[in-house]
């Protein structure tokens, strides 16, 4: 088909959202941002509005569009990545939301996690799904959802509830309702998707009660996903790809080898691990995921997920004021040398891989009358770092240990923190020269299911790195400063 026009990736995250229009060498033709504010019921409770996801969705795209259209420019295809595992559920019918959407963050179901793996429920659950009893996966929020919104479970008994992840609500509003769809990398964090036989698992969805019908029908991640009502976006645009956001970052930073890996740092940080067609079996408590389904052939990756990323950077800013601006934190941090032994342990909704403990909280520990602002921002950047450098520890005691990691997200753009991360992890960081890997990577599987790319080789050959930093710290101090880390977890929670 003709590369002429623009691939339009709709990025949904848990702060904003994003529209970006892309040529097809991955230069970025126009593009907009919303951000908008999570809403905290109670401590370790994270909800969203839906209709604010959709509206700063719908309102970023049609800004784009309008641009494109000044320019002449048209859209070929439309894909769309999101924040994964977020949990919205809506009236078939209307499509209006029963409640808001319960974030990836949020730690209410840790209590019903607990009693499940008393019950011996968690080996089983991880071989068929690569997770773990945790609340940061979908359906203990459906479980939660039917037990205590009663909206729920009468649109359920009336057939009228529908269940799905932030891709599929932005599907079902785009298509003005037609279409109920996800893909397989959003389905394989549900905690009720086989990701070997590829299906929702019947039993998985009576454990946690819920009915299979209200889930989405699982496509590949470069797909038939329908189009966009014109009324909608103004005219008919096929949607053909869809990833979760790590999944996309994937796909983006051309990760299609065994033993590639990428880390991306946005308001959580995702370590991911291509393993190819064989899904590993994590002894050091990661997880095992779908990383991309192209024709019908599932590809698996190891991941590790840091709660707290981009997070740490906000509450810096908006809860200690140490920072006016996200990125201000760079100059403040290399303001000073090291944090004097100060330690950020950045466990605002619990703590993610490998420790999974949901009850920490965060804690600066080894502050002195001599600590300042400064020292408590580079302790809060390095507490990225070391969680990072124990995610492909675990990694290395899997058996596997990248020789290199690339980098992406907003935090990548901070290189201070690129090369601590070279030299806590020890090894070479790159910085890919399509700094916006998610949203790339939802435009190259729209490409691929258009027809516009026509394997991933193609998107393979458009990467390359824009900086790489090389280790310089010597491995006594690098000892030295995991060790401090190590005894602060120890301090905040279970794991350590």
């Amino acid at each position: 088909m003709s590369r002429d026009g623009a691939l339009l990736a709709i990025d949904q995250g848990t702060s904003s959202s994003r529209a970006i229009a892309f040529s097809f060498t991955g230069a970025v033709l126009e593009s907009a941002q919303q951000p908008f504010e999570p809403i905290y019921p109670h401590s370790g409770w994270v909800e969203h509005d839906p209709e604010l996801i959709w509206s700063t969705a719908l309102a970023t795209a049609r800004e784009v569009l309008r641009r494109l259209e000044a320019r002449a420019i048209p859209v070929v295809a439309v894909g769309i990545t999101n924040q994964r595992e977020t949990t919205v559920a809506w009236n078939r019918r209307t499509g209006a939301p029963l409640c808001n959407a319960i974030v990836w963050q949020d730690r209410r179901t840790a209590d019903m996690c607990r009693r499940l793996a008393d019950a011996g429920e968690q080996e089983p659950l991880a071989q068929r799904t690569g997770l773990r009893l945790d609340p940061y996966f979908s359906a203990t929020k459906m479980a939660w959802i039917l037990e205590h919104v009663p909206e729920a479970r009468s649109a359920a008994s009336r057939g009228e509830l529908l269940f799905g992840t932030v891709d599929t609500f932005l599907l079902a509003r785009l298509t003005g309702g037609r279409v109920h769809l996800t893909d397989a990398t959003n389905a394989s964090r549900t905690a009720l998707y086989d990701i070997v036989k590829g299906r929702w698992d019947s039993e998985l969805c009576g454990l946690f009660g819920v009915p299979e019908e209200c889930l989405a029908r699982v496509e590949d991640c470069a797909a038939d996903f329908g189009a966009t009502d014109p009324g909608v976006l103004g005219t008919a645009l096929p949607i053909r790809g869809v990833a979760g956001d790590q999944h996309a970052a994937l796909v983006g930073q051309a990760c299609f080898a065994c033993g590639d890996v990428k880390s991306t740092y946005g308001t959580g940080a995702f370590l991911m691990l291509n393993t190819a067609d064989r899904p590993v079996r994590s002894s050091s408590r990661l997880l095992t995921t779908v990383a991309y389904r192209l024709n019908g052939r599932t590809t698996y990756a190891l991941e590790g997920s840091i709660l707290s990323a981009g997070a740490t950077v906000q509450w810096l800013r908006d809860g200690l004021g140490v920072i006016g601006q996200s990125a201000d934190i760079e100059a403040l941090a290399g303001s000073v040398q090291d944090t004097q032994g100060v330690y950020l342990v950045p466990a605002f909704t619990g703590l993610g891989a490998p420790y999974w403990d949901p009850d920490a909280r965060a804690a600066i520990v080894g502050l002195s009358r001599a600590s300042s602002a400064a020292q408590i921002a580079r302790a809060g950047l390095d507490s990225v770092v070391y969680q990072t450098r124990d995610l492909l520890d675990a990694m290395a005691a899997d058996g596997v240990a990248p020789a290199a990691l690339k980098v992406d997200g907003g935090m990548a753009r901070n290189g201070l923190f690129l090369q601590r991360l070279a030299d806590i992890l020890a090894v070479p960081i790159h910085r890919p020269g399509i700094i916006e890997a998610t949203a790339w990577g939802a435009a190259c599987l729209a490409g691929m299911g258009c027809g516009a790319f026509g394997s991933p080789e193609d998107v393979r050959r458009l990467w390359h790195a824009q900086a790489s930093f090389e280790p310089r710290s010597d491995p006594s101090s690098r000892e030295r400063e995991l060790n401090g880390w190590h005894a602060a977890l120890r301090r905040v929670g279970r794991q350590g």
